[in-house]
């Protein structure tokens, strides 16, 4: 293979870089996470500040991230940045975590885009369905419309990935401004034109229970953290950023504002349109047949003509999202093939676009899988539960690296540095700890399959211990031959 087309393209500009921030993050979690917050919290107050923490807590994460980023600009995100502080079994037990469970992610966004859909242009009932055990829970198994075109959405993202990273920017931007139109217009809306909308509605608390401690809160912020989970993706594409020393930092800490910004003015929307008991039966576990909060919000001012405006804005924010996780996670199991960690196929770049195509369609092939499976549910909370005990390892490689590589450049600082990365690793504990304590056997399991990557990492270093060395010896038969 020629050397050009050897290496990932710096095709991602500052817009295209802080898109693929805001566009990880704002999903479908905002639209409909409040009512299962409210559930756990008991005030409008509480959610508020569940909101408020888990967004300053994901803050402190991105701009600790921005130093790693800036520091180590390549391919692979918290894979890189863990090997470098730790070495090479902490990093690839990241990757087989994200390889075995991250396409979970993938797979409930492909599957809310189909439900989304589905309200639009209704799919008709599933065509076969069954009832299993999984991890001690009952999981429905259905089949039909909704598994085909979530397949089909997945397949989509992972086309418009083959065309390369800067069209790929280009899409990342294009979705953004259709969410960021979607969420302005929830909240001018309900801010000016809400008849029924009033502040007692967020310091009035009626028909509900008194929220009950850390416990309860941390729950409602655990929920909150799901809405705010993937700022962390940018960093996996570093390789094709361009100036990504400057680009990066400034990416990650524009984005996260952003995002931070329009999720506490859409939940102060939320609460300033809706009684709470109204929040609190919204679209949820509970109330799985209710209008989510979102729609309620927007029928306030524009009546049931809200509820397909809000439906619309899933769709465009479950695809968007879709389309990012495809751009990003791939990238980790790209780093870890060329550095010989990981299986081969996942480490060549196509010819015209310079694209982990292999590890896109590996990625999308599985997504696929388990979107039609219908077991990614619990593999979602087992996802959130590994990548939090992973950030804060990472998160700690700051003041590794800075020990062990004081002379490197740093064209960016955390800010707020030693307390920031240190704030955030403690919450890291602290969340770890509780969903240790509220959800032991998705914990357990976790942890288990981490540790079943070990394995396999010794299997991929023999092998490149074996390579190495066949390597140095051709170099010394070379060497004794030059010298006869």
């Amino acid at each position: 293979m020629p050397e050009s087309n050897n290496h990932l393209v710096r095709g991602l500009t500052f817009v295209d870089s802080t898109s693929i921030v805001i566009c990880s993050i704002i999903g479908t979690g905002v639209f409909l996470k409040s009512a299962v917050m409210a559930q756990e919290a008991g005030s409008p107050l509480m959610v508020m500040a569940a909101w408020a923490a888990a967004g300053l807590l994901s803050l402190a994460g991105a701009l600790t991230y921005a130093e790693l980023g800036a520091l180590l600009p390549n391919a692979g995100g918290d894979y890189v940045y863990l090997r470098a502080a730790y070495g090479n079994a902490p990093a690839f037990l990241y990757g087989w975590m994200y390889f075995t469970v991250g396409a979970s992610g993938a797979a409930a966004l492909g599957t809310a885009f189909a439900t989304f859909l589905s309200e639009l242009l209704p799919f008709g009932g599933a065509w076969m369905e069954r009832t299993y055990t999984l991890f001690g829970h009952s999981v429905l198994w259905q089949f039909g419309a909704r598994q085909i075109i979530a397949v089909a959405a997945i397949i989509l993202c992972a086309v418009i990935n083959y065309a390369g990273v800067s069209s790929s920017g280009r899409v990342q931007t294009a979705f953004t401004a259709a969410k960021m139109i979607g969420v302005i217009v929830i909240i001018v809306g309900v801010f000016f034109f809400a008849k029924r909308a009033t502040w007692d509605h967020v310091t009035a608390v009626t028909g509900t229970v008194r929220w009950c401690g850390t416990k309860a809160f941390g729950a409602a912020m655990i929920a909150a953290l799901w809405a705010y989970n993937g700022w962390s993706f940018l960093p996996m594409v570093a390789g094709e950023v361009r100036n990504p020393g400057r680009t990066i930092p400034r990416a990650l800490i524009t984005g996260m504002i952003v995002v931070l910004l329009s999720y506490c003015l859409a939940n102060l929307a939320y609460f300033y349109a809706l009684p709470f008991n109204e929040v609190v039966t919204s679209n949820s576990t509970l109330y799985r047949n209710a209008v989510s909060v979102a729609g309620k919000a927007a029928q306030t001012f524009l009546g049931p003509f809200g509820i397909k405006m809000v439906t619309v804005l899933f769709v465009v924010s479950s695809l968007g999202t879709l389309h990012s996780e495809l751009l990003a996670v791939p990238r980790i199991h790209f780093a870890m093939a060329r550095d010989g960690l990981f299986f081969r196929c996942f480490g060549p770049l196509s010819r015209g676009a310079h694209v982990p195509a292999w590890a896109v369609s590996i990625q999308a092939a599985w997504a696929s899988v388990l979107a039609s499976s219908g077991t990614f549910d619990q593999l979602t909370t087992l996802l959130i539960f590994s990548l939090w005990i992973f950030f804060g390892f990472t998160a700690a490689s700051v003041f590794v690296l800075r020990r062990s590589m004081p002379d490197a450049p740093r064209p960016y600082r955390t800010i707020g540095y030693p307390v920031v990365p240190l704030a955030f690793i403690l919450s890291a504990v602290w969340l770890v700890t509780n969903t240790l304590r509220t959800n032991p056997i998705e914990s357990a399991f976790g942890i288990t399959l981490i540790v079943l990557g070990l394995p396999l990492f010794l299997y991929f270093r023999a092998g490149k211990r074996r390579s190495a060395g066949s390597v140095a010896d051709s170099g010394n038969l070379h060497e004794r031959g030059r010298g006869q």
